[in-house]
């Protein structure tokens, strides 16, 4: 069939991508799916710094490739063998598959699946499989979605069935960001009641660990950001204190504020340099988790004699360490009772042909989730 995508031909493109246009809006073709697969109508997806992070070049994917990874969508048509799910269902979509049959999945760890981290790096399916064409040879697809699109093949396993009640631009937020962020805070930290929490970064992920801080009961939370409005909806989503981390006495201040540092630090910024302040603001004993993603040549110098006798966590987070089955069902019924307030993480809607716009303003900083309705 044919359906229109967002395709990326090269990465490297530089601002403004209103003017350089990286992604183009293309007719492509796309196959039928095959074993495990299912076809999906996209509804909404999400524009994430790791989508951004593609077209500029930090992490490096093959191209031209259709990207997108955090979306909502309606089944479409299942594949020859795929029975627990129809026609009309809708679905929020994973950008991490579980193959179910390998180390880290059998020990219950599906977020470092490794046929799905594989499949990830080479832009196929889960399957191995490219479903994606251009006058005949074959698209990558990312993180096995490619969501920029009006329709995607992905494999069974990157989808959860969702109630068809829920908003989808809204559903959409819950399959990168909010497994992601909340995960982060419950899954990775355990962040227990009564703790003091830092998130550094206040973007889509970086706002929604605030969420999981929140939901979690810590008594104080700290957010920290270069830019004033982000702090400004940080503190009306639950935020204690907010620090602008463009002060030269930022860390200082963050330390005396808080009696020598927090209990928990999230860096979701995805800087080196974001996570170095993280580790300055966390306490001796505290554990400093990390989701932000930089681009991988990124290094930072850690003080080995500090995490001996400060007794220090330094602690990496994929996807939340999450459970999608088990934890997006979760969030959602958390999301109804009014304790998750995920619809209050979208800033802007945008249509399909604005996808470039969109990237110049998360390149800026000057949005926090933009969503593409379909």
């Amino acid at each position: 069939m044919k359906v229109r995508a967002a395709v990326l031909n090269a990465m490297g493109s530089k601002p403004p991508y209103a003017r350089s246009r990286p992604l183009s809006i293309e007719e492509i073709d796309l196959d039928p799916p095959g074993p495990a697969e299912v076809l999906v109508k996209i509804a909404a997806a999400g524009l994430c710094h790791s989508d951004l992070s593609v077209i500029n070049g930090d992490r490096l994917r093959p191209t031209p490739m259709v990207l997108g990874h955090e979306a909502a969508a309606i089944i479409e048509q299942p594949g020859p063998d795929v029975e627990d799910v129809k026609k009309g269902d809708h679905v929020a979509l994973l950008f991490v598959p579980s193959c179910g049959r390998c180390l880290p999945c059998a020990e219950g760890r599906p977020t470092l699946c490794e046929p799905a981290a594989a499949a990830n790096f080479a832009g196929t399916l889960l399957s191995g499989e490219r479903r994606l064409k251009r006058d005949g040879k074959p698209l990558h697809h990312h993180l096995g979605l490619s969501a920029f699109a009006e329709y995607a093949v992905v494999s069974r396993q990157s989808l959860v069935k969702i109630d068809p009640d829920l908003p989808l631009a809204e559903a959409a937020l819950f399959g990168c960001a909010v497994l992601t962020g909340v995960g982060a805070v419950v899954n990775t930290a355990k962040v227990p009641p009564g703790a003091t929490v830092g998130v550094v970064g206040m973007g889509g992920v970086g706002l929604a660990a605030l969420l999981g801080a929140t939901l979690a009961g810590a008594r104080r939370i700290v957010a920290v950001d270069m830019a004033d409005d982000k702090l400004a909806r940080a503190r009306q989503l639950g935020a204690t204190d907010m620090f602008n981390a463009g002060a030269a006495t930022a860390v200082q201040d963050i330390r005396d504020a808080t009696s020598g540092g927090l209990d928990y630090v999230f860096e979701m910024a995805g800087s080196a340099r974001a996570l170095e302040l993280a580790y300055r603001i966390t306490k001796r004993g505290g554990m400093t988790v990390t989701a932000g993603l930089p681009p991988p040549d990124a290094t930072m110098a850690l003080p080995p004699a500090h995490m001996v006798i400060e007794e220090r966590t330094v602690k990496g987070s994929y996807y939340g360490s999450s459970v999608p089955l088990r934890d997006l069902p979760r969030y959602i019924a958390l999301y109804r009772q009014g304790r998750l307030p995920v619809d209050r993480l979208m800033s802007e809607r945008l249509s399909f042909d604005e996808i470039n716009l969109g990237f110049d303003r998360l390149h800026e900083g000057k949005t926090v989730r933009q969503v593409i309705a379909f």
